[in-house]
């Protein structure tokens, strides 16, 4: 299968975004929900500044990975030009994402009134904004490879 530069592109960010904040989201959410069903809530501080910490680690591995991947997909594939159809499909991706961020805000908002905390607040809002990285990057990969109706 012949990939253009854009869609190896998008497979390196589905990638490193499913490294980085599945790390992130396996670790932390049940450390949360188990810290928060315990006898020890004084251990909830030392836990927000290790989810913090652990939010960072991911950051940078999102960006080291994606910067060592797009440095060696560039110098691996020289043709990097995008035509009318790259920034159509780029457009399409970009609007599902986007609705599918507004989803994850008003579940953020709502979270935010019904719990205590930022903690789920943060993440669900933190979710949402990954998820609809998945669906922009997706909607780009599934019309990269079947066409622009």
């Amino acid at each position: 299968m012949n990939l253009s530069f854009k869609e190896k592109s998008l497979w390196l960010m589905l990638i490193s975004l499913l490294v980085a904040f599945g790390l992130y989201f396996g670790k932390t959410l049940p450390e949360h929900f188990a810290l928060a069903h315990s006898e020890q809530p004084e251990r909830a501080l030392w836990m927000t500044l290790a989810h913090a910490n652990r939010f960072a680690v991911a950051v940078m591995v999102l960006v080291a990975l994606s910067v060592v991947g797009h440095t060696l997909i560039a110098l691996l594939d020289r043709r990097t030009a995008t035509d009318e159809r790259d920034r159509l499909i780029s457009l399409l991706g970009a609007r599902n994402g986007g609705f599918v961020l507004a989803t994850g805000v008003f579940f953020a908002l709502v979270a935010a009134v019904h719990t205590h905390g930022n903690f789920i607040f943060a993440h669900v809002l933190m979710l949402g904004w990954v998820a609809a990285e998945f669906v922009n990057i997706g909607t780009q990969l599934w019309l990269q490879r079947r066409g622009v109706q």
